[in-house]
This record gives C-alpha cells, sequence and structure tokens, in this order.
C-alpha cells in the first residue's frame, strides 16, 4: 500500500511524535510500502522515503508543534503519488486540510493522537482555551474514519469529550539500545554521584506542563539522593534558580549510546507530568531497568504497575511523591525488584508488534473502502 502522513514535527525536533514516526516510516520502508511524509521546513529531505519540508513557525505553546498552514501544491503532489491512505500525525493547523484532500483523492483518512494541546494551555496562562482548542481538534479527528489514540487513560477522555471512532494503539521501545547493561560507574561520577547516593532521573522537555517544579519540593527534604535533568527547554533557567543548592545535575538533550547510558546509570526515573498521551520516556526507563515514580495520570496509567514496577503519586502533590521515593530509597532490594519488572514488561512492547498492529488498522479501513481497488492492492 502506499502511505502519505501529514505531521507538524519531525526531525530535528526528539519527542515522542518524532520517535514514532521514524519507526513508522522505517517499517514501512522494510514491508515495501511506499510512502510519503508533508513536515515542517528544517526536516532532513528524505528519511527511509521522501519528504517535503513545509515552511513552519512554531506554536508559542508548544514550539516542538509548528503552526504550518495549508500551502498551494500540497494536493497536486499527493495526486502525484498516488496514496492509498492518509495518515494525520496529531494534526493541528496543516491536518485541518486532511479531510479536504481525502475527499478530493477519494482516500480513506485516520488520524493519530499525540499531544495534550488542550491542557497545555492551562500551564501558559490560556487556560480559556482550552475548550476551543478541543472543539478544533475534534472537528478534526471526527472527520477521519478512524483516531488511533496512545493510551486507555486518553481515549477515555477524549471520549468523554465528544471523539468518535477511537482505537487504541500503544508506543514500542527498542530494548536493545535501552538496557541495563550500559550502566557505568564512569558516567556516575561525572554527574557527581556519591556511593551510596540513590540517583534520581527524569527525561522530557524542562517546561511547565512536565511540572519538573514538583521534583524540587520533593527532593529538598531527602538524604542520600541526587537528580539528573535530561532534557532542555523554556523553563530551565527558572528551574536551576530554584533547585539551586539541591544535588540537581542538567544535562540538557541527550541522544544516542549517551542518553541510554544515562538511563541504565539512574536508580530511579521519576516523572511528575500529569498531561502525558502516553509517556514513551517511562517505557524507556522501564527498558533501562529503572524502577519508576510517576503521577497517577494519563498514559502513565498503562505503563506502571503499583508495586510492582513503581508507585504513582497523586498529581500535583509533592509530599505524595517524596513518601513513594522514601519508600524506594529506603528498601533498595525492591527498586531492584522493579527495575527487573519493568524490563520484563518493556520487552513484550516491540515496536515491530506495534508498527505491526497499525498495519492491521491500515488495512481494516482499506478494506472498508468502497474503492474496490484498495482492497485488491492490499490482498
Amino acid at each position: 500500500m502506499r502511505v502519505a502522513l501529514i505531521s507538524e514535527t519531525f526531525l530535528p525536533d526528539i519527542n515522542g511524535v518524532t520517535t514514532t514516526l521514524c519507526r513508522l516510516l522505517e517499517h514501512l520502508q522494510a514491508e515495501g510500502h511506499p510512502a510519503l511524509l508533508f513536515a515542517p521546513q528544517g526536516a532532513p529531505v528524505s528519511y527511509a522515503g521522501a519528504e517535503v519540508p513545509l515552511t513552519g513557525m512554531p506554536l508559542p505553546l508548544y514550539p516542538e508543534v509548528r503552526l504550518t498552514p495549508p500551502q498551494f501544491g500540497i494536493t497536486a503532489h499527493l495526486r502525484r503519488f498516488q496514496p492509498d491512505l492518509l495518515h494525520l500525525v496529531s494534526p493541528v493547523v496543516l491536518g485541518m486540510l486532511g479531510p479536504y484532500v481525502a475527499r478530493t483523492l477519494s482516500v480513506p483518512l485516520l488520524s493519530s493522537y499525540h499531544t495534550n494541546l488542550g491542557d497545555y494551555s492551562r500551564h501558559y496562562g490560556f487556560g480559556f482555551l482550552k475548550d476551543l482548542m478541543t472543539f478544533h481538534l475534534r472537528r478534526i479527528h471526527n472527520r477521519c474514519r478512524l483516531t488511533l489514540c496512545p493510551s486507555t487513560a486518553t481515549l477515555r477522555a477524549l471520549r468523554r469529550s465528544g471523539f468518535r471512532r477511537l482505537k487504541l494503539w500503544g508506543r514500542g521501545v527498542d530494548t536493545r539500545h535501552f538496557h541495563p547493561a550500559h550502566r557505568s560507574a564512569a558516567w556516575r561520577e561525572s554527574i557527581g554521584g556519591q556511593p551510596g547516593e540513590m540517583v534520581l532521573l527524569y527525561v522530557g522537555r524542562l517546561a511547565r506542563e512536565k511540572r519538573v517544579d514538583l521534583l524540587a519540593d520533593a527532593i529538598r527534604d531527602l538524604e542520600g539522593v541526587r537528580l539528573v535533568l535530561v532534557g532542555d527547554g523554556p523553563a530551565r533557567m527558572e528551574l536551576e534558580q530554584r533547585m539551586q543548592g539541591l544535588p540537581v545535575h542538567f544535562t540538557g538533550y541527550l541522544k544516542g549510546a549517551d542518553l541510554a547510558t544515562a538511563y541504565a546509570g539512574a536508580d530511579v526515573f521519576v516523572f511528575p507530568s500529569d498531561t502525558e498521551t502516553f509517556g514513551q520516556v517511562v517505557q524507556e526507563a522501564m527498558a533501562s531497568g529503572l524502577a519508576v515514580v510517576g503521577a497517577r495520570s494519563g498514559g502513565t496509567l498503562d505503563l506502571v504497575r503499583e508495586g510492582v514496577t513503581g508507585y504513582l503519586f497523586e498529581p500535583h502533590v509533592a509530599g505524595d511523591l517524596r513518601a513513594q521515593l522514601r519508600r524506594l530509597l529506603a528498601n533498595p532490594d525492591l527498586r531492584v525488584a522493579m527495575g527487573q519488572a519493568g524490563r520484563a514488561v518493556a520487552e513484550e512492547r516491540s515496536w515491530p508488534s506495534v508498527m505491526d498492529e497499525l498495519m492491521g488498522y491500515y488495512r481494516h479501513i482499506l478494506c472498508s473502502s468502497p474503492r474496490r481497488r484498495l482492497i485488491r492492492r492490499v490482498a
């Protein structure tokens, strides 16, 4: 089948949407399915297929998502490519063009929901826009034959908000890249780790919606812990000031082997965000053999098994987060057991199996299409 995708974030941005897109394009290429990706300006010319960079400007509330307006020539380019289906990846502005293009070319349209922009708005003083953003996204997604949700919490929330034709589609993790074997004493020394300390790790964007500020209050009265923050973002300066004098180390963005080493070198993964539709970094931490302490919200609920692979704390409550960390600080054997259990869970979530599930959804909407030639092409 020939698959066209429209996304408003891609490389060089590093985030969960980009990771999923890269894996999808690699899978399509490996399975012999031609692919075309429309992505913002700055994306590579090709990645396991053809991408068409588009001019865009960062969304003020979330720079990783670009406001990419519909542009002349997109429909013509798609007509030349002759896609069998069109996949909208986290549509915001450019995604509005999707229903029109799909109708013009008579191809089925599906979407995947990745970013909770409605909830993000309240963290930037624009809470009044939440309902408007939800209305806007609902109009786009409800024009699709299928909307794929990354977690059961997201699916239920969207259903309550009037989104229709929803299905669950999770995410995979590279268990060879993210592995406990990458643990390094040299890395622990490089971040100032002391013998006997419990190293806490956070990986992600340093931004208000991630609630990283809770970590400052959570560790302030804890002895024998060190916090490492991997990532960058608009809240970094504020966080550095707030955490001054605490055993905290900022690394900036890491990728590849450096990121894998950071995961494996820590003891506990802390994830205070309560706005995640999935939480890919949680899965990467579990694959690396870390116990997880995360907010009892969103996609984290699908990933962390309470008391087995980690603990959940009440969102926004630093005292509860501190209490869960104390439980792990007092029981090193439990931390190790939880890390091993998390690794076992991660090994069941391979990217090939996740992408095969997506191919099943593709085939389903193609076989239900009135265009009988699509059925013959998929068979």
